[in-house]
């Protein structure tokens, strides 16, 4: 160690980055110092060297500070001593153009150049310092350097001991004397380096090494040969048969598991392989491919994606499926392998071949795509199943109204059913929801009557949290809401309040809701499906019904014909209900064929709804399994109002047969209800002689038949 003279150190001459132009061309002008240095929040962090190209450069543009920032390097890498330097500190120095001199209190004091601390060291007392000779003694393995002639003009004790010299029989002595003539001249020539050879000097055997010391000319000047001793070489053959033997079983296991190894440095270029390799997959010999770059193999498109690209982009595990040429799928798993320094040192690739694997699991995923696929349209062939078999008819107007139903389901248009009350205007909405592309979505429900006024409005668009005294503290989803994606249906629309059509409209126009006490509106994506047993139209004119939303919903009109205007579907649908309480009851009722006609005759005022409730009533109150004409029509003559009452008749038969079939049930009808032939001839409109005469001709008729 030696101490630095104080007249070396020269003064650090620096300038802030964000200094203004001014000062720091002021600064670059009058500077007479080699180097410049650049400071940032008050630290230094790097420096240039001003010789003469940058000057002229510099002069030349102004002295900007951004062509000085383009020659500027980091100051991490300068040496800092303190006013002594050791041994370790010259090897440093000796690699950069200067060393910082750091105070007592850390600061940067000034710095000295490299060329005054090799003259520093030249004068010091000590006329024996020998930097070489001090690395090389601190070398273990001997060292032996050779000038161009082949001359030992350097070695140190190591070596001396390894091959039983001394200095004074070595030094300046031909090297061929001691080594390989064949190997030296070989090192010489061709400037190649040689390994692991193994030679006998002064009868002790050692491992030499041959190193070629190539100028800047690229001439060979001289070499350096390395001499191990046999005992550490013998250790190191017994350490390297175990790594071998480790490395067999590692390979082996490795085979197990994958192909396929390959280690590749941090270029991307080969090292080594695995002795198993996937066949058909590189179309060359892999020992071709040593030291070449694997990156341009997928250039040349003999796979993609490369694993080791991806793996020196991201420094990390990648895995990737690689395609090949000829069209097999490889799983390459690559793995980054990292220095002391955390930098890229190798990349470790794993591939196996997963072109069955993956043509298997593609049929596999397809198989159940199809699967899915398939079970996906059954089920929904079996909900449709399920809903269309309780949808009760045959009529050809019903027929043409489900029709248009199938139609209407495929799309999202605001439909408005028109008909009276208890036609199955609900069953109808359920039949679009069934069947169209919401049918896994919400279906509900509100009768816009059947809620007072006041709460209709929360009922239907939500409300904010605390919206109103007694509202939920959390707020409150409404009805568009919760109905999101599917559809709602709107029963008894007529019925709703002036105040609420407007906000009605601005949803069907706007698709979004603002809940009650809010401002904020939110998209909802419903379709609306409105119902009533008014006439609309008139309520436009009379003032009790927007005209606006009245367009608005009536885009799809649906016009349901009452029970009485399709007669075929009342047995169809007498019998429906009747199987319905057999089975809910264990009941074995039928409906005789008179009676059925009986069903057909009346005008259903209360249409389908009153239907069922007849039979459920039927069912109750029957004696005998056989449910007749008149026992049915005692049931039916409540409430009848024979003016509006059309006979109906389901099948082609003679007219008179027909006639005669109608008046005998008229006249029993009539006798049932009102006992006397004088009120039956008031109420059928004709004279009680008439009356009389027919209902006697009828009992007539009755006991005969049974007679016979």
């Amino acid at each position: 160690m030696f101490s630095v003279a104080k007249e070396k150190i020269k003064p650090i001459i620096s300038v802030a980055v964000d200094e203004s132009k001014e000062v720091f061309r002021s600064t670059l002008r009058n500077l007479k110092e080699p180097f410049i240095f650049l400071k940032k929040q008050d630290q230094l962090f790097a420096y240039a060297a001003l010789n003469k190209q940058l000057q002229m450069k510099l002069e030349k543009e102004g002295y900007l500070q951004e062509i000085l920032l383009e020659y500027t390097k980091p100051i991490e890498s300068i040496c800092s001593l303190s006013g002594h330097i050791s041994f370790t500190d010259l090897f440093q120095i000796i690699g950069e153009p200067f060393a910082l001199i750091k105070s007592e209190d850390g600061s940067s004091q000034g710095y000295i150049s490299r060329e005054d601390v090799l003259a520093e060291l030249f004068k010091q007392e000590n006329k024996s310092v020998d930097l070489l000779k001090i690395l090389l003694t601190s070398i273990p393995m001997g060292i032996f350097v050779l000038d161009r002639e082949k001359q030992i003009i350097n070695c140190n004790e190591s070596g001396l001991k390894m091959i039983r010299s001394s200095a004074d029989e070595v030094l300046n002595s031909s090297a061929e004397k001691i080594f390989s003539v064949d190997h030296l001249n070989n090192v010489f020539s061709t400037g190649k380096t040689l390994l692991n050879h193994l030679e006998f000097t002064n009868g002790v055997g050692v491992l030499v090494d041959y190193s070629p010391i190539v100028g800047y000319d690229h001439r060979v000047e001289g070499a350096v040969i390395v001499v191990q001793d046999l005992p550490m070489v013998e250790e190191m053959a017994m350490e390297i048969e175990y790594i071998k033997d480790l490395n067999k079983d590692l390979n082996a296991i490795l085979s197990s598991i994958y192909d396929e190894i390959l280690v590749v440095n941090a270029k991307g270029e080969l090292i080594r392989y695995s002795e198993n390799i996937i066949q058909d997959f590189w179309h060359v010999d892999l020992q071709e491919l040593i030291g070449k770059n694997v990156l341009e193999l997928e250039d040349q498109g003999l796979f993609t994606p490369s694993v080791t690209r991806l793996v020196i982009e991201k420094k990390k595990k990648v895995s990737v499926v690689q395609e090949t040429k000829s069209g097999r799928k490889i799983l390459a798993v690559g793995n980054p392998v990292f220095n002391e320094k955390n930098e890229l040192d190798r990349i470790i690739v794993a591939s196996r071949d997963i072109t069955e694997t993956t043509k298997l699991k593609s049929e596999l995923q397809e198989m159940k795509k199809i699967s899915e696929q398939y079970k996906k349209e059954l089920d929904n062939f079996k909900s449709k199943d399920r809903f269309l078999k309780k949808l009760i008819y045959c009529s050809p107007k019903m027929e043409k109204i489900m029709s248009q139903v199938q139609k209407i389901a495929e799309f999202s248009s605001t439909v408005l059913l028109n008909g009276e009350s208890g036609v199955g205007k609900e069953v109808i909405a359920q039949a679009i929801h069934h069947l169209g592309g919401r049918s896994h979505k919400p279906f509900l429900k509100l009768n816009c009557g059947a809620i007072p006024e006041n709460l209709l409005e929360s009922e239907l668009f939500g409300y904010a949290k605390g919206a109103f005294t007694g509202a939920d503290k959390n707020g409150k989803d409404g009805y568009f809401k919760q109905a999101d994606g599917g559809i709602l249906f709107l029963d008894e629309i007529g019925e709703m309040p002036m105040h609420l059509q407007v906000k009605l409209l601005r949803v069907l126009q706007e698709q979004e809701v603002i809940p009650v006490g809010s401002t904020t509106p939110f998209k909802i994506n419903v379709q609306i499906i409105a119902a009533t047993n008014k006439k609309l139209a008139k309520m436009v004119e009379e003032g009790t019904f927007r005209e606006d939303l009245y367009y608005r919903l009536n885009v799809i009109p649906i016009q349901i014909p009452p029970l009485r205007e399709r007669t075929e579907d009342i047995s169809l649908l007498a019998f429906h209900f009747l199987q319905q309480l057999n089975e809910k009851y264990n009941r074995n009722y039928h409906l005789t064929p008179d009676a059925v006609n009986v069903l057909e005759f009346y005008s259903w005022p209360g249409n389908v709804r009153e239907l069922q409730n007849i039979i459920e009533r039927l069912v109750v109150t029957a004696d005998h399994p056989a449910i007749d004409a008149e026992f049915v029509s005692q049931f039916l003559s409540l409430g009848y109002e024979n003016k509006k009452m059309k006979p109906v008749i389901t099948r082609v038969i003679p007219l008179q047969e027909a006639i005669d079939h109608v008046e005998e049930q008229l006249i029993m009808m009539a006798m049932k209800q009102y006992k006397t032939t004088t009120k039956a001839a008031k109420a059928l409109g004709i004279s009680q002689s008439s009356v009389s005469r027919k209902y006697q001709k009828i009992l007539n008729d009755k006991n005969m038949t049974v007679e016979i």
